[in-house]
């Protein structure tokens, strides 16, 4: 599963009608309101780098009120459970 994290910049009054429009793309895992320079973060899971071009350049693109966006595409991913895993390597 690729994981591909986009930050999205809305017109002010229609930012929670575009993240409602964008939670409901097939492949979008979450939609975020977000303080800062950007108004929405999402969390796209796809299988294939191919359904990412789809999603964030064509049907992102459709969504009324969306400015502009920018993609992080995720390598690899690290969590708490992670890093405790690695402290417990050779504790009985």
């Amino acid at each position: 599963m690729i994981t591909t994290i986009v930050l999205i910049k809305c017109e002010p009054k229609q930012v929670p009608q575009c993240a409602m429009r964008l939670a409901g793309i097939d492949g979008v895992a979450e939609v975020y309101s977000v303080s800062g320079e950007w108004d929405l973060v999402a969390i796209v899971r796809v299988a294939e780098y191919e359904r990412i071009a789809q999603v964030v350049t064509e049907e992102f693109a459709r969504v009324p009120g969306v400015e502009r966006t920018q993609t992080l595409t995720a390598f690899r991913a690290y969590s708490k459970k992670d890093l405790e895993q690695a402290w417990d390597i050779g504790v009985e």
